[in-house]
């Protein structure tokens, strides 16, 4: 290969291939790049012009001053003539074959990484996927530190006072209310066998086989059986059927306010009912200041209630009697005011959506130990989310049901078609072979529970149970607790009756303290004279109400001769009112 082919110039060759360059001047590309370089005759033309002017310079008087215009133009020539060759020199070169080529490859091989990049990005390495969530945490129970004193505790054995016989309270280790508090679990525990619960809702409500209402949804039998067919997600019948949000429109229908106020306990409820002014309204005792202030009280009460409430001076228009805050129910869904009574006590979950957990009290008990101390005895410390006492003296279905009939509690032969229909489903009666369930009886005036899915669950079930049948709840609460727990490992915690009896206090219904007459009682109860006659007497009157305390004086009882008897002291009875703080609906000896 020569120096010409690979287009090195030599100074031979420099004139063709300027004029090359001037000829294909109009093409914008060149077969061959040319190199910069000063064409050598332009330097012959400028030399012979220095020669000339040298030789005229001397003999004219102008010869310097010729000399000097002529260098000038000489080199604005020459400055103008290489700018235009450099730019078209440049011109050139970009515009050559090779330098095209060069420049397209280029641009193609950018391009080509470009999408190599964005392919290999989105086909070949995808956007790694979000990190997976964290396993969730639940509550797993605590053990009492060493040394405390409930870690070790034991009941006594019960007094041996033969005088004294049936229920009592028993002694119950519960930790500073403070040290409940602390205790109290930051996470839900966990629900065995479901994680998720929906509620049925359904306007067009169809009445195919026995019992139901249409506040519980007429649920048929085949429904029935697929709700004890326990599953992760699950839809059951539990009470509001006819609305979306319980207590609007649904029956047993309550203001939007006291609603927006429910809604907004998102701890722990304590809650209460008293329907048909059965009872009268007792303020807890022995409650801390924490609780106070984060514990929902809410006391539901009917339109009658209400106005027993306020003829007696007791509801003001902050619709709060002591801790209370009194929630007026409308269009309640039953005759029955038992039966009534029933949808906040198995339903709370409802009524409260927001809330961890509850503790439901009957209307004639008066709540005596804080809340916290309450749910750690019997729920945390236990590691359990449902809490109930058992019966202090009936331990089977079949006995509890035969005790309600010779009680007239309810219609003897709904409760016959009850247990008959129970005993089809298998249930039998109690025996040593349950344990280590120690009951088929609960006392259900008190209910611990927490609110996750699989304890709401049961209390739909068990709601279910009610309105289908009869209200007696004790009777259907073991078919329904048996049936989650042969599918589930969840258990209820059924504590001592005594126990209970340690932190609530059961009075008398309203009626019995109004209109009875306790026994061997020295007072004799008669209806209010007219006040004229009052006024008349210009004494008092001997009559026993419930606002005020009266005690009669007793008469000496005579003894025989010759033998020594030891003086017996009447009874006397106090009847406090529901003002008196110090009410306790007790016959004191």
């Amino acid at each position: 290969m020569t120096t010409g082919s690979l287009g090195l110039r030599t100074s031979g060759s420099y004139g063709s291939l300027q004029q090359q360059l001037f000829q294909n001047s109009s093409s914008p590309i060149q077969t061959t790049p040319p190199i910069p370089r000063k064409p050598p005759k332009l330097f012959k033309e400028k030399e012979g012009l220095f020669l000339w002017i040298c030789k005229f310079a001397p003999r004219k008087n102008v010869g310097m001053f010729l000399l000097c215009v002529v260098s000038a133009a000489a080199f604005l020539w020459v400055l103008y003539v290489g700018k235009g060759e450099v730019a078209a020199d440049q011109s050139n070169r970009m515009f050559a074959p090779e330098t095209v080529h060069k420049y397209i490859f280029r641009s193609i091989e950018s391009i080509k990484k470009n999408n190599v990049g964005r392919s290999v990005s989105t086909v070949q390495r995808p956007s790694p996927p979000p990190p997976p969530p964290p396993p969730p945490v639940y509550f797993k129970g605590y053990t009492l530190p060493p040394g405390n004193p409930c870690e070790g505790f034991t009941l006594p054995p019960p007094p041996a006072d033969k005088k004294r016989t049936g229920p009592r309270p028993c002694p119950v280790c519960y930790l500073p209310v403070e040290q409940a508090i602390a205790l109290m679990p930051d996470v839900p525990s966990f629900s065995p066998g479901v994680s998720n619960l929906i509620y049925i809702h359904e306007e067009n409500q169809s009445k195919t086989e026995f019992g139901g209402s249409n506040f519980g949804g007429y649920p048929s039998l085949m429904q029935r059986n697929d709700s004890y067919d326990i599953r992760d997600s699950m839809s059951v019948h539990c009470g509001f059927v006819r609305g979306i949000r319980p207590g609007h429109q649904t029956g047993f229908d309550i203001d939007d306010s006291d609603l927006l106020e429910m809604e907004s306990c998102r701890g722990v409820v304590v809650a209460s009912a008293i329907f048909g002014a059965f009872d009268l309204i007792r303020q807890p005792k022995k409650t801390g200041e924490y609780a106070k202030k984060n514990v929902c009280f809410y006391m539901f009460v009917d339109e009658e209630t209400e106005a027993f409430l306020r003829n007696s001076s007791e509801l003001t228009s902050s619709m709060r009697i002591g801790l209370w805050r009194i929630v007026v129910v409308h269009n309640l869904p039953y005759d029955d005011p038992r039966r009534n009574g029933k949808v906040p006590k198995l339903l709370l979950h409802r009524l409260f959506p927001n809330a961890r957990y509850s503790l439901w009290i009957d209307g004639k008990l008066e709540l005596v130990v804080d809340p916290y101390q309450i749910l750690e005895r019997f729920l945390w410390r236990k590691n359990a989310s449902f809490a109930i006492s058992r019966h202090y003296k009936r331990f089977d279905v079949f006995i509890e049901a035969e005790a309600n009939k010779a009680a007239a509690k309810f219609d003897n032969a709904s409760i016959d078609f009850q247990i008959d229909f129970y005993k089809k489903e298998g249930l039998t009666p109690y025996s040593r072979a349950k344990l280590p369930i120690t009951s088929d009886v609960p006392e259900g005036c008190v209910i611990l529970r927490e609110h996750i899915p699989i304890s709401n669950l049961f209390t739909c079930l068990w709601f279910n149970e009610v309105d289908r049948f009869t209200p007696r709840d004790q009777i259907s609460f073991a078919i329904v607790r048996d049936k989650i727990m042969s599918k589930t490992n969840w258990t209820v915690n059924m504590f001592l009756d005594c126990e209970r009896r340690n932190f609530v206090i059961q009075g008398y219904h309203r009626d019995i303290l109004e209109h009875s007459t306790p026994p061997r009682a020295s007072i004799v109860v008669r209806p209010p004279p007219p006040p004229a006659a009052i006024l008349e007497a210009g004494q008092a009157s001997p009559i026993v109400s419930t606002s005020t305390v009266v005690t009669t004086p007793f008469k000496k009882i005579p003894t025989k001769r010759g033998r020594e008897r030891k003086s017996k002291r009447h009874r006397k009875v106090v009847i406090a009112g529901n003002k008196d703080p110090n009410f306790n609906s007790k016959i004191l000896i």
